[in-house]
């Protein structure tokens, strides 16, 4: 059993490990590891494992956070979902889905809303849409989804992204709450699968119910106004960007907004905009 100025030592490291990782300050983070390793406090302890482990992972050292999650014979969800997500936030989703794999041959572990959100991120991108669904049958089960907006989120865009289109209409719409990202990642979806009028009705119906697009939003529904050669909603779109003063800092906006104008054939107004970018870069190019 710990003493208790072991366990407030153990305290103090995870504190500063955390900061180390919402800071990106992997050199302190490696000097907290060398004195943790050197007082043997690393020895079976899942948590402080774990915040190294979220360390190194978030900041990019994804061999390195490996290495450690090998040392340990046990793992938990903890563990786990710290390199999973490391993984997540890096692009390696393959390894994602194996890390997940390999979780669940341990009856024991029950993943979390995070693990289950890392997992969809990955399933969507790969396109491997039954693997989203028996993930999205897990957290019914586990009675999740009316509970995190983020899951449910995530879930969404899943669908959109496998284009799974119908199933992530109605998922959407059996959210207790539905925001600005459910329905964007709705939106996307159709416009990646050539349903550009529908993104459209995403838009209209979103904000009929009160909620406000984003610029994603935006550049996403440009894109589908350019494709159909929708000038007029593109028109509109445009105001409601300059009414929220978000030309100022947003230039992939401006980027959309010269492609869409291009593509439907107002070149004059593709030309108005693109002088009025504040930087000009080879796509705002390219589009005019």
């Amino acid at each position: 059993m710990q003493s208790n100025g072991i366990f407030h030592d153990i305290v103090t490291f995870i504190s500063i490990l955390k900061a180390c990782c919402n800071s990106g300050s992997i050199n302190e983070g490696q000097m907290m590891h060398c004195e943790v390793e050197r007082r043997g406090f690393l020895q079976g302890n899942l948590e402080l494992g774990s915040s190294l482990v979220n360390l190194y992972a978030k900041c990019g050292y994804l061999n390195k956070a490996r290495e450690i999650f090998d040392k340990f014979m046990v793992q938990d969800v903890v563990l786990w979902t710290a390199l999973i997500g490391g993984y997540a936030e890096h692009g390696f989703h393959e390894e994602v889905l194996e890390c997940f794999e390999q979780m669940q041959m341990d009856d024991r572990l029950c993943p979390d809303s995070i693990t289950f959100t890392c997992i969809l991120q990955a399933c969507g991108i790969r396109g491997v849409v039954d693997k989203g669904k028996q993930i999205h049958i897990d957290v019914v089960k586990k009675g999740l989804l009316g509970k995190d907006m983020i899951l449910g989120n995530a879930l969404v865009d899943m669908y959109a992204k496998c284009g799974a289109l119908v199933e992530a209409h109605k998922l959407l719409n059996e959210l207790p709450i539905q925001d600005v990202v459910s329905w964007t990642s709705l939106a996307s979806g159709y416009v990646q699968y050539e349903q550009d009028k529908e993104a459209l009705n995403c838009l209209e119906t979103m904000q009929q119910e009160g909620i406000s697009p984003n610029p994603i939003t935006f550049i996403c529904t440009l894109k589908a106004c350019g494709k159909i050669r929708a000038l007029d909603k593109g028109k509109h779109i445009h105001n409601e960007i300059i009414c929220k003063g978000l030309l100022r800092n947003d230039n992939l906006l401006g980027n959309s907004l010269v492609d869409m104008y291009a593509k439907c054939g107002s070149i004059a107004s593709a030309k108005e905009v693109f002088d009025n970018l504040p930087i000009r870069t080879i796509v705002s190019w390219t589009a005019l």
